[in-house]
């Protein structure tokens, strides 16, 4: 299994790995606990949106019919028969010659069926009783938002396996949602190996490095939706790797591995899975960086072994773990995003493979452009910072030119 390895694209290994995406348990939660959260169900409107007649001005709300043949030379005057600030009541029926003095975002009174704005008209007092006077004609439904006009009661606002953003908040509050039904959070154990890796709080030891990708991808889970479990990191042991990584089977919703999957005599984890009893989906990518990457399944549970080298760990996450967690917590649809640009800078660096590479998009004059965020070797951490896309390079060839059209994939969570 080390040295005879069936190489698959990256759309057919995504292929492998969608039938097994099952949608999680669920669990309500207050609206406040529920941003960040994937929506469990369906949210339609419980009542028209707005749901009574309302203002779109300050103004005066009016009969349109009274200001036929309004002029500056033939003013038209009307008796202001009371005031409506917001969350008030209308008492008053708005008959012929009258109106009311009315805020934004009031409820408009009976009768009217027409807000003037202030600005439009001059007032003036008569014994004790203020009058409006307006020199032009208004159209029927003039700065009035009819009950119903922005939502219908019953309309679909916001599908299941929806992430619930500061604009899902927003609708939730105004429908009265105050709990909200989510999926609960893929727990996801992750683990390091090699035994060339320190905790961060190490000091540096001579040909050993701290251990970074178990930090990364903790922070890319919870991106992603999810609870991560930074498990103990593992020294080139196969029994001590096998019995901790089939143990985190009966906690974890998913599990990854990092370091490993190559073919060199201490990958450990090409032993583990030779000798287990789940099923692999597949052990070699046509891709560059991660082409080792590996994943099966045991028990209706993925197991992703991803590269030891931190940008090809990224990649892999971006490429296959992050849509599995959005499909655990429901969401139907498991493409990445892809986008066009055109090449900023040449990127001549040929590959058997596709390659990913980690690059920054910006618009200038209304046109994506895309470039490498840096060196693009899979061992470099840096530009995994400042990545915001993964730019697609086709295989063979001579990498891609400045000015030529390329697609990328945007990657999630970056400002």
């Amino acid at each position: 299994m080390r040295f005879d390895r069936e190489v698959v694209k990256v759309e057919e290994a995504q292929k492998r790995i969608q039938p097994y995406i099952r949608a999680g348990q669920t669990e309500t939660v207050t609206l406040q606990q529920s941003f960040g959260r994937y929506l469990a169900e369906d949210i339609y409107a419980n009542v028209d949106l707005p749901h009574f007649h309302r203002s779109g001005m300050d103004g005066f709300a009016i009969r349109s019919a009274d200001t036929k043949g309004a002029s500056r030379e033939n003013p038209v005057w009307f008796k202001v028969i009371e005031t409506i600030p917001c969350g008030v009541v209308p008492q008053q029926e708005v008959k012929p010659g009258t109106a009311s003095r009315i805020m934004t975002g009031a409820a408009v009174p009976d009768g009217a069926d027409a807000v003037v704005m202030l600005e439009m008209t001059q007032t003036a007092e008569k014994d004790g009783t203020v009058f409006m006077s307006l020199q032009r004609e208004i159209s029927p439904g003039q700065n009035i938002a009819p009950a119903g006009s922005e939502v219908k009661q019953g309309t679909l606002l916001l599908r299941g396996g929806r992430k619930i953003n500061a604009g899902e908040v927003a609708v939730l509050a105004t429908f009265g949602c105050h709990t909200v039904k989510v999926y609960r959070q893929p727990r996801v154990a992750i683990f390091a190996t090699g035994s060339e890796l320190l905790s961060i709080e190490s000091p540096l030891e001579p040909g050993k490095i701290r251990n970074s990708n178990s930090h990364m991808l903790a922070s890319l889970v919870r991106e992603a939706g999810g609870l991560p479990l930074i498990r103990e990191t593992l020294p080139d042991d196969v029994d001590r790797a096998r019995t901790a990584i089939l143990n985190a089977f009966d906690d974890a919703d998913l599990v990854i591995s990092t370091g490993g999957v190559s073919v060199g005599d201490y990958d450990i984890l090409v032993d583990i899975f030779e000798h287990w009893d789940g099923k692999m989906l597949f052990n070699k990518l046509a891709m560059r960086p991660g082409s080792p990457t590996t994943v099966g399944v045991r028990n209706d549970t993925f197991l992703f072994a991803l590269s030891g080298n931190p940008g090809a760990c990224f990649v892999g996450f971006e490429l296959f773990i992050r849509p599995v967690l959005q499909g655990m917590q429901g969401k139907t649809t498991h493409d990445l995003a892809v986008f066009t640009a055109t090449m900023a800078e040449d990127f001549p660096k040929p590959s058997p493979f596709t390659r990913f590479v980690r690059g920054i998009r910006e618009v200038k004059d209304g046109k994506v452009f895309v470039k490498p965020a840096g060196i693009e070797k899979s061992s470099i951490t840096l530009t995994i910072k400042d990545a915001d896309c993964l730019i697609i390079v086709p295989p063979g060839g001579r990498g891609v030119s400045a000015g030529q059209m390329v697609k990328a994939i945007p990657v999630k969570g970056r400002e």
